[in-house]
């Protein structure tokens, strides 16, 4: 995530942190366990699935379309590689 915007950031994080006390969808919990088994800090770890919201966020703003879960998931898996431009 970037860090030129505090207040979008913050919103992105309370997104995480809903999604993980709301357990919806369970793979965020999951990722957030595995990136932290993996070594990095809860808070890089959830700032790392903050980018994969912003990622699905972009395409579903640029594509016109709806959110798209498995899309979502699938990038939940690839942390913590950054999702890149499409």
């Amino acid at each position: 995530m970037s860090k030129s915007n505090p207040r979008v950031n913050s919103l992105i994080i309370q997104v995480v942190e809903k999604q993980l006390r709301d357990n919806l969808p369970p793979e965020t919990a999951e990722t957030l366990r595995r990136l932290m088994a993996e070594g990095f800090a809860e808070e890089v770890s959830k700032q790392l699935i903050g980018s994969a919201i912003v990622a699905e966020m972009y395409h579903v703003l640029k594509s016109s379309t709806p959110f798209n879960s498995k899309r979502y998931i699938a990038l939940l898996d690839k942390l913590p590689s950054l999702p890149g431009p499409e």
